[in-house]
């Protein structure tokens, strides 16, 4: 379920004890309810993830969308590589490959550009934007992929960028940055403090989470015979 970004406003003006937004406007706590949707899709890229069907650049050398002049949103990191697709065909599944397995291998496997499917691609976690597919392709062949975005910016009277599940944690660090606005006064930045230790602890916690509830981890059940 959607979260407005006007239920998170007047919670934090409840709490700041501002319900009229005369020290913290509207505006200002708008400003870090967008700082909050991009905080939290650093500590969990899963917050704003696309499933898209991307045209590739000749070679094997590829890069996530940049979120100009197109309808695809700007990509922080690449999660998955799913399948080759033409005209919205579904075609073979790709698989993740250690490059220097495929370097040791195979050492001239950057020099084809001509492929019309993608069987590998290689990505590095010190590269998220980037990644590298196997055999080199044709300009335009399409794959499709999974990959975390930059969150667009709301207004006071849409709804978060993220999901709902997230709102304690962007009110959280909205209240983080208010009362940090305000750190000359007694106890206020230990209230600043504390609520960004709790906006990271949540985000903490839904990871180990996560993980507990992961599918892949869960023991795998091998199909039998189909008659």
């Amino acid at each position: 379920m959607s979260t407005t970004v006007n239920s998170i406003i007047t919670r934090a003006g409840i709490i700041l004890h501002d319900t009229t937004k005369v020290r913290w406007q509207e505006a200002e706590l708008l400003k870090w309810v967008n700082d909050a949707q991009n905080e939290v899709v650093l500590f969990r890229p899963d917050a704003s993830i696309n499933s898209a069907v991307i045209d590739l650049s000749e070679g094997t050398k590829q890069s996530l969308p940049d979120g100009t002049g197109a309808t695809l949103p700007e990509g922080i990191r690449l999660i998955d590589v799913i399948r080759n697709t033409t005209g919205g065909v579904a075609g073979d599944a790709i698989t993740v490959v250690d490059r220097d397995v495929l370097d040791a291998q195979l050492p001239s496997w950057q020099a084809g550009k001509t492929a019309s499917t993608v069987k590998h691609y290689m990505f590095d976690l010190r590269n998220p934007k980037m990644f590298y597919v196997y055999p080199g392709v044709a300009a335009g062949t399409q794959t499709e992929i999974v990959y975390s975005s930059v969150p667009a910016d709301t207004t006071s009277s849409g709804n978060l960028n993220i999901p709902g599940v997230y709102r304690n944690a962007v009110l959280d660090y909205v209240l983080y940055r208010a009362y940090s606005k305000d750190a000359d006064f007694a106890g206020n930045a230990q209230r600043a403090l504390k609520h960004y230790e709790a906006f990271t602890s949540t985000l903490g916690l839904k990871y180990q989470v996560d993980k507990m509830i992961d599918p892949n981890q869960q023991d795998a059940v091998v199909p039998g015979p189909t008659s």
